[in-house]
Order: structure tokens, then sequence, then C-alpha cells
């Protein structure tokens, strides 16, 4: 992935741009890159400085309006800006009652900031500054003055912003602050490596079944490789490393889950879940969390883990309402966080039963199961690649219901329409509903009392793809799933006809459906999602027709040699 820009114009063109889009709430500071609040200077506040690189949105410049910072300087990328830029932007944003600067422990940073702070007390404006080294990673316990500021900046700064905006004097936000500070700690992990803007190759790579631990902000790799881990894995990784590095406290915390650029929020809030397990199961008491992007090394792919220990002080003023183009908060008062977890009963275990269906749809299961892959790439191929996943889903849910139908006393018919009506809703997307109604209208085709044979199931079939051409609106030869259905259903009939048993009916039937799948990668899509790609189908199966192959295969050598 290739970063938007040049090197040469990247800081100039994303601040211009950043407050041009949020000049409602920040305006740029004349000659520097950096920015304040609409309301800076005020009178008689202390002025909350931040900064650093840039490549961190919403860290530094967007984190900047009441109740958090009243201004932030931005170097070049990954770069500490000069100690001119800092003296214009506090200059900016000096209200009279003294400037406190928050950055991450870095070189160039201390640096910098330290020789505008100099500049500022020869002119009579005191300062004083905050460290941030919450990055566990990056030094020994025994020397905290060792380690980075990375994602607990975010935290840090929202207690110094809050202090100042209560009216605290200089030296009481900075206590708030180095109280923070000293409460906070980060643990993170990458899958990969950041490009900087105009590079061709990321700044480093992740191998493929890999992942870095312990990385920075800075585009580093982490101190230790290991294997890529679950997302349960993954969030016991975090956890293990930071549950040894908390300060004491009375259990109250603020946690982080904080992406670095490129994992999307819903991969975060998957791993989330068990953050908030194990740190549950620690004694440990989540006020308030926080799940998103709040200081990014631009396109890096990862995740890192913070968490804040808490006091009175420490709570009331994490609690305090603010208003900046990347964070706000109403100032609603902390509460526990509850576990919420969606405990998904169509996948729970429920042990195998006795029952036809179920015996015939575990098989069924079994198939996709081993087969997900391949369904998977031959999706992808002209769509999206999710019909291995989704029809595996879908299975286990059919299956789960199926045994919970049966349990209950449930016939076939009721049994394979709860099934059915399971898939659909567990797979989604149009194979779920497709296939939903495939095993509910074979159901509804079989209320008849007495033993199933294979004319009744026949007729049920026909019943099913009637259905399923109403829903679906193919046709044969469009490249879908119906290329295998209806050759299948002929096939039944046939067999039906000539006397066969209804194993021996379906199996032959289902050898016919698996020639057909085959043939599909003769034709060209015409619905769904890969007839807008179709030349890139051609020569590859229809992963629907696969999938429908795949199920009749397995539930005819399932099924008894004489009866269902």
């Amino acid at each position: 992935m290739t970063t938007l820009g040049t090197a040469e114009t990247f800081k100039r063109d994303w601040v211009d741009g950043f407050v041009t889009a949020y000049g409602r709430t920040v305006r740029k500071v004349p000659d520097a890159y950096g920015v304040v609040a609409r309301e800076a200077p005020r009178a008689g506040k202390v002025a909350v400085i931040i900064g650093g690189g840039c490549g961190h949105y919403p860290a530094f410049a967007g984190l900047v309006g009441p109740g958090l910072a009243a201004g932030a300087v931005v170097g070049d990328v990954f770069t500490s800006p000069s100690a001119e830029q800092v003296y214009r932007t506090a200059r900016a944003a000096d209200g009279g009652a003294g400037v406190l600067f928050g950055y991450g422990n870095y070189q160039g940073d201390v640096l910098h900031f330290g020789l505008a702070a100099r500049r500022l007390a020869a002119e009579g404006i005191e300062s004083r500054t905050i460290l941030v080294t919450d990055d566990i990673a990056s030094g020994p316990a025994e020397s905290p003055e060792r380690r980075r500021g990375v994602a607990g900046d975010f935290l840090v700064f929202k207690i110094a912003g809050a202090a100042a905006e209560r009216g605290d004097d200089l030296a009481a936000v900075h206590a708030a602050a180095e109280k923070a500070n000293a409460a906070t700690r980060t643990f993170g992990v990458a899958f990969g490596g950041c490009t900087l803007p105009g590079a061709p190759e990321p700044l480093f790579t992740v191998g493929d079944g890999e992942m870095e631990l312990g990385l920075g902000i800075h585009g580093e790799p982490g101190v230790r490789t290991v294997e890529r881990l679950s997302a349960t894995e993954l969030a016991d990784a975090l956890v293990d490393g930071l549950l040894p590095e908390l300060p004491a406290g009375d259990g109250r915390i603020v946690v982080l889950l904080n992406g670095l650029g490129r994992t999307k929020y819903e991969e975060m809030f998957v791993t989330y879940t068990r953050v908030h397990e194990r740190l549950a199961a620690a004694g440990l008491s989540p006020l308030h969390t926080e799940v998103g992007e709040f200081v990014t090394s631009l396109d890096m792919a990862g995740v890192s883990l913070s968490v804040m220990v808490l006091d009175d002080e420490l709570a009331e003023l994490y609690a305090a309402p603010c208003d900046t183009p990347g964070y706000r908060s109403t100032g609603a008062p902390l509460r526990q966080v509850e576990l919420e977890s969606t405990v998904d009963e169509l996948l729970a275990e429920i042990a195998p039963g006795n029952g036809i269906v179920d015996k015939v749809l575990t098989a069924a299961l079994e198939s996709v199961e081993a087969n997900e892959a391949e369904l998977g790439r031959l999706d992808a191929v002209a769509a999206d690649g999710d019909h291995g996943l989704g029809i595996t889903r879908g299975m286990r849910a059919a299956v789960s219901a199926a045994r919970t139908a049966e349990r209950a006393g449930e016939g076939v018919s009721a049994t394979l329409l709860a099934a059915g009506t399971a898939l659909a809703d567990a797979s989604g997307g149009a194979s779920g509903a497709l296939y939903g109604v495939l095993l509910a209208e074979t159901g509804a085709g079989l209320r008849l009392p007495g033993p199933i044979t294979l004319p009744a199931l026949a007729d049920a079939v026909d019943g099913a793809a009637r259905a399923f051409v109403e829903l679906g609106k193919a046709e044969p030869g469009d490249k879908t799933m119906l290329d295998a259905i209806e050759p299948f259903r002929g096939a039944l009939r046939e067999q039906a006809a000539a006397g066969a048993s209804v194993a021996d009916g379906w199996r032959t039937a289902a050898k016919v459906a698996t020639a057909a799948a085959q043939e599909t990668a003769n034709l060209m899509p015409a619905k769904g999602r890969a007839a807008r790609l179709a030349e890139r189908s051609k020569g590859h199966a229809d992963p629907g027709a696969t999938s429908f192959a795949l199920i009749v295969t397995a539930i005819g050598e399932a099924l008894g040699k004489d009866s269902i």
C-alpha cells in the first residue's frame, strides 16, 4: 500500500486540509505547522500544547479543542517539530497562565520542545513538560524514563486538558498529567508495516503467519516476532503483557484498544471481548472503554492495548467533556462497563442425536468445512470470496437447529424448516437465503405422514427448486447454483420413476450434480456479483454449484441403504 502524497509536501498538505475541514474547531498558527483551538488563547487558562511528528492522526492535531489540548504542533512524518514551530504554537495559545508541553519520550521531541521552553522562559512565560512513557516494550520497568510514549499519549493528554479546563494552575495541571502517565501502560502488536508518503514499499514487512510484538509508532518493527495469533490469543498476549506492569489501585481502569491505521474497527471489537474478559477475571473494573484509532502509525496494520489505573481525581478528569475533531466526550459520569456478549446459540455445542436430519446435515457440514478454503477461492475469482465461510457458518447453524428440533420431537418436515431458517439467518447473503429456502421448502414438501419414499422426496425437491427459481430469478446457464440443482432435480425424478431406493437414487442424482457443477467452469455468470466480472470467472466452477454438489454428495453418503 502506498500512502498518498509526497514526502516533500505531505506535512503542509495535510495540515492545510485539516484546518479547512475543521475550521469550526481549530485554526492554523500563522507561519507555523501548528494548530490551536478556536477559543485559544483563553485568559487565565493553562495552555496544553501537544505534538510530535505527523503520521499519527488523530494525534496530535485532532486532539485540539475545548477540554483537551489548546494547541498542537506537528513535524514531518515520524520526525519531531522544530523548536521554532513549537515556540510559535505555544505563543499562539498562551493565555497568561503558563504552558504545559506534552509529548512522547523521543530524543528529537525532548530537544526541540526543551529549546522552545527555554525561549519561553526568557520571555517570562512559565512552562512545564510531561513526557509520556507508557510503552512497556521499550524499556525495563525499573527504568521508566527510557520508555517511549505511544497510545498512552491520548490518555495523558485527556487528563491534562481536563485539568486545564477546570481552571487548575500550571503546577496542578502538570501534577495531574504526571499522575496519569504513572498510571498508564501500553503494549502493542503489528501485522504489517507502514509506508511513508511517496514510498513504494513499507518500512518493514511481517512474514506470512507472523506478527511483531512490542512495536512502536514510528514505523519500526516489534521487539519480538511470533507466529500469527488468533483474536483470542492476541488478546491474551496483550493482557498478559500489561497485567504485571500495572500499578496498584482499587481496580478501576480506563481501557484503550487502539488501531494503528489499517486494522478495521470490526477486527478490534472481535479482540476486545476477550480483553474485557481477561481484565475482569484479574479483578479489574473497566469504567470506560475506547476502541478505535487514537495514535496511529500511517497505514500500519496492528493494535495496541492501553490501561490507565484510576483514582478519584483521574476518574473525574477523564469523564470531563471535550470537543475535538478526533475525539468527543459528553461528560457523562464513568460507570462500570459490563461484558456484553452476543451468545450465538446457533453455533453452540449441542451433542449429536440419532435423528436423520441431524445425521445428513452433519455430514454435509463436515464436507463444506473440509472444502471451505476452496469454496472461498472460487468465490474470490469474481466476487467477494466469502462463500466458503458463509456456507460453513450457515451449515453449523442448520445442524444446531436440527439437533434442537429433533430433541424436541419434531419430524423431518419441521426439522428441515428449522434448519433452513437457521442457515439463512446465520449465513446471510444471497447464498444463505437460497440455501435456506432449499431446506425449508424441501421440508414443506415432506409434510405427509408415513415413511419418506423417493417419489415423495423428488416431489419435495421439485417444490424447493421452484421456490429457488422464484426467489433467485436465475435460469439454467446463468452460472449459479441452479446449474447443479436442476440436473440434480431431474436425475432424482428419473430415479424415482425407475423405482430406486431413497439412498441409491439420491447418490445417483448427486453424481449428476457434481458433474454439472464442474461443467459450470465453461459458463459465463449472468446473475449476482460475479456477473460484473464475468470474464474472470471463465474456467472456474461456480462456488454455489460446487457447494451444492458437495452437500448433496455428503448427504447421499450418510443416508441408509434403503430409506430415510
